[in-house]
């Protein structure tokens, strides 16, 4: 064979197994559909500003390993995700925190923002056993913060009704009584200086990838030039959807170039009512502290998927996860494919996920 290993797909996930493998002296060759590397972490150099192409792509972990992983290819920036809610011209911060419950009530301490809390729930105390995301988001956190902050963005990234969405969405709701906009928990948060698409080709370097290739277009060519196939796509599609279509919610993206300096001051902003179709505007030059003349901003409209546009975020209901059970029952058939990564799982992984779940199937592959 003339390869140890095809990989279909250069997102994280294949180009972190691709690097990995070859660093051990085997063979990959590395196919995409799309005509750039990447997958959905491309970004994309617009006026000197890295435009991230797919939607915003903020790295977080708690992990030392993995951030010295990818900081061993390319330096990462202090960057700290702290998005702002836009509900009708109202401004709140998020995550919820002792901002957020001072914009919503005045409350100045912990002790007042719990008691505003408790009394807001107390009204839906009945609910003993939530039926919907409505009622949860009720019985968790009361009126004013499902109605302004929860209520309108659910219901356009799930396309349906809050009282037709599965109450299990919303296990708990993340309060803070602490005045920290820092999203996320994870000690360790940044964006590789110079986009993603530079840590992507770093990990590809030496390797021989093509591009615009789709691999079930010349899949029996492909499949017979490597020992083994790793595959990143989506599952379903590779089993020819013989037991149905795994259900996704995709997105559409307006890129907008403007000559002026700074558009919004944030690189996030979620519209969190219902009238505005968009669920959050980004601004790419904030992602790195940029000082450029011009900016780009992306508006980013959840919508349903179809065959036409890509698939993002997997709708992890007791249908799906039914028919995701066939195929992966499949799986067994095929011992010279590896699947990996978010489609290939059927599962919504962070960065940092994909890159640990790669560097371990590498690991084992060496000592096969």
């Amino acid at each position: 064979m003339e390869y140890n290993y095809l990989i279909v797909g250069s997102g994280l996930y294949g180009a972190v197994f691709a690097h990995e493998m070859t660093k051990i002296g085997r063979k990959c060759l590395v196919i995409d559909k799309r005509t750039h590397i990447g997958g959905n972490v491309f970004t994309e150099n617009i006026e000197g500003i890295n435009v991230h192409r797919y939607g915003a792509h903020i790295f977080h972990t708690s992990n030392k390993l993995i951030w010295d992983y990818v900081n061993s290819f390319v330096e990462f920036n202090r960057f700290t995700n702290s998005p702002i809610a836009n509900y009708k011209g109202e401004l709140y911060n998020l995550p919820f925190n002792m901002n957020t419950f001072y914009q919503l009530w005045k409350v100045k301490t912990p002790e007042e923002a719990r008691g505003k809390i408790k009394e807001q729930c107390e009204k839906y105390a009945h609910i003993l056993h939530p039926k919907n995301l409505e009622e949860q988001a009720l019985v968790l956190g009361g009126e004013d913060i499902y109605e302004k902050l929860i209520k309108g963005y659910t219901e356009k990234q799930w396309g349906r009704p809050a009282n037709q969405i599965p109450a299990f969405i919303i296990k708990r709701l993340p309060f803070r009584f602490t005045f920290d906009n820092n999203y996320f928990n994870d000690t360790y948060q940044g964006i590789p200086i110079g986009g993603y698409t530079k840590l992507i080709e770093k990990l590809l370097a030496g390797i021989e990838v093509r591009t615009g290739i789709n691999y079930f277009d010349q899949r029996n060519t492909f499949d017979n030039l490597s020992e083994k196939v790793v595959f990143t796509g989506k599952i379903d599609e590779f089993f020819a959807y013989s037991y149905g279509k795994l259900e996704y919610r995709s997105l559409y993206f307006e890129h907008q170039l403007l000559d002026i300096q700074d558009f919004q001051g944030n690189a996030v902003i979620n519209y969190t009512d219902s009238q505005t179709p968009y669920t959050r505007i980004l601004e790419h030059k904030h992602f790195e502290f940029g000082t450029q003349e011009k900016t780009y901003i992306t508006r980013e409209y959840p919508h349903e998927y179809s065959i036409d546009n890509e698939p993002y975020y997997p709708i992890n209901d007791e249908l799906n996860q039914n028919i995701l059970k066939k195929y992966q029952k499949l799986k067994h058939t095929f011992p010279k494919v590896i699947f990996g990564g978010r489609l290939a799982e059927y599962k919504y992984y962070d960065m940092h996920q994909v890159i640990a779940n790669a560097l371990e199937k590498a690991k084992k592959e060496r000592y096969e």
